[in-house]
């Protein structure tokens, strides 16, 4: 699910329902809701082509975006049941590789030189 939220410059409610009509005719969109206060679309729907909206919107009003991505997943995490973790006991704690001290290896560093002097091709390494 993706959901993206759209900035328009409505000032009435025919150019409300012109923007919401639009939108309903692409594939794909599951919700469209229109908060006039804020002047905001939002469109919820799976793998929506917002390139697609926003270009048939600009031809209607003004219209920026403000945020598309991933819709937020809270409602299944909600409804799966937790797992408890297996509690440790005193010598059997699972070894974490950020206890472990880290190796320093020496660093080694190259340096070229540019000498148009001697050759126009030629390059020293030391």
């Amino acid at each position: 699910m993706k959901i993206a939220v759209l900035k328009l410059d409505l000032h009435d409610g025919k150019a409300k329902r012109k923007a919401m009509k639009t939108v309903a005719g692409f594939s794909r969109v599951d919700s469209i809701s229109i908060d006039m206060k804020d002047k905001k679309l939002t469109v919820t729907g799976d793998s929506i082509d917002l390139v697609k909206i926003v270009v048939k919107l600009r031809k209607l009003c003004r219209t920026e975006i403000i945020t598309f991505g991933p819709a937020k997943e809270d409602e299944k995490k909600k409804d799966e049941p937790k797992k408890e973790e297996p509690k440790e006991q005193g010598d059997q704690k699972k070894k974490d590789p950020a206890d472990h001290p880290v190796t320093n290896h020496p660093s080694y560093s190259y340096c070229y030189y540019y000498s148009p002097v001697d050759s126009q091709n030629a390059c020293v390494i030391s």
